[in-house]
């Protein structure tokens, strides 16, 4: 019998990070490749949610998200970036970003509509264009730096673009873009009359003086603007699945319509405590992130000690290294044997590319774990030639 699968999704048969981890379990490799901390997040985010399920938060919540929540992410976004929300009716919760962003995706695209894309890109970017019958098109992110070329992101644009769809900080590179960089970006999305899906779910985590600027801010873009966060990301605790998606009120309806659908609604209990954690103030949020920092600068030390050439990342929990010094041209391959061979899990950078060969040696590794476990697999690569 034929595959069942639809053809637009069987490129997408199984994700890179279930195939690594699975090789990290059969191996008893060091994990370094799929974004997760191996740590809980803060004793007080967990002590929220033992409260709201002590109080009785455990049916269906309001389809949109529990208010206490959606008011929360409303002060957040308005403290920290100046952006007025109505909570009621321009934040809606998700089960964590990846609904958000597939619910806007087949909210908003017809089959044929154009998404412009920066490659690398998250992987799920590409089977949500797809799975909305959408058309990606992709602008390189080159590195050293890493930067774009003007010129071929305004040839990425046409007629049919409906999306951009833009991730700051940036998965994989730890790329933060910068309020120059968005404003060229933001005003090739006026010019063709085209919605703005940002992906800001790393929003807490940027190092070394970088600021992330939402491209909501920039003048005529709140308008048009659909920013995603996380609260997995932000408070180490993924496996909440609770994200949320906010904007102009005509465009958090139309993802909203598309999400009831879906899960129609998000867990209750841990709603209520991620509106807990987002009141705690700022200094929760510096603590995590001073102590990635010190893990990235960790792992980028040991890279570069065995042999790699290291981009520095100015955000997310991601480094990437080039192998080629150490004569990898296929890291697909590498990074398959790698965990058998030397007990280490990495992810490919060409899975997350329509053209993967400028990025063919490249690997991206976690720093959001132990520090123990970084320092373990740091020796093991140093070992291994």
């Amino acid at each position: 019998m034929s595959d069942p699968l639809v053809a637009r999704m069987r490129p997408y048969a199984e994700t890179v990070f279930s195939k690594m981890s699975a090789l990290a379990r059969q191996h008893d490799a060091v994990n370094l490749g799929q974004g997760f901390p191996d740590t809980d997040g803060p004793e007080e985010v967990l002590q929220a949610a033992r409260r709201a399920i002590a109080a009785g938060y455990n049916q269906y919540p309001p389809g949109q998200g529990v208010p206490a929540l959606r008011s929360a992410i409303a002060e957040h976004q308005h403290d920290r970036y100046g952006i007025d929300l109505d909570p009621g009716t321009e934040v809606l919760v998700t089960s964590g970003a990846t609904e958000a962003i597939a619910s806007a995706l087949l909210a908003l695209l017809e089959p044929g509509d154009e998404v412009v894309t920066f490659e690398p890109y998250y992987d799920s970017y590409a089977a949500g264009i797809s799975l909305a019958g959408g058309v990606q098109r992709c602008v390189p992110l080159t590195l050293p730096g890493p930067g774009f070329d003007r010129e071929r992101l305004a040839a990425a644009f046409s007629e049919r673009t409906k999306i951009v769809l833009l991730n700051t900080p940036h998965n994989p590179l730890g790329k933060v873009f910068t309020r120059e960089e968005l404003t060229v970006i933001a005003d090739l999305a006026r010019e063709h009359d085209a919605w703005v899906v940002s992906d800001e779910v790393y929003e807490h985590m940027t190092y070394d003086g970088a600021v992330h600027v939402p491209i909501a801010t920039l003048p005529g873009m709140a308008e048009r603007t659909l920013t995603i966060g996380s609260a997995g990301k932000t408070f180490s605790v993924t496996g909440w699945k609770v994200g949320w998606v906010s904007g102009p009120e005509r465009l958090v309806t139309a993802v909203t319509t598309v999400k009831q659908y879906l899960t129609f609604a998000t867990s209750s209990p841990l709603q209520h405590a991620v509106a807990d954690a987002l009141r705690l103030g700022p200094g929760i949020l510096e603590e995590l992130t001073s102590s990635l920092a010190l893990r990235r600068d960790l792992l980028v030390e040991g890279l570069t000690a065995a042999g790699f050439e290291v981009s520095v990342p100015q955000g997310t929990y991601f480094v990437v290294a080039d192998a080629a010094p150490l004569g990898v041209t296929d890291a697909v391959q590498w990074c398959l044997q790698l965990p058998e061979r030397v007990g280490v899990v990495g992810v490919p950078v060409s899975v997350f590319c329509d053209s993967p060969d400028e990025t063919a040696s490249l690997v991206r590794f976690a720093f959001c774990k132990h520090q123990d476990k970084l320092h373990e697999a740091c020796r093991r690569l140093a070992a291994m030639g």
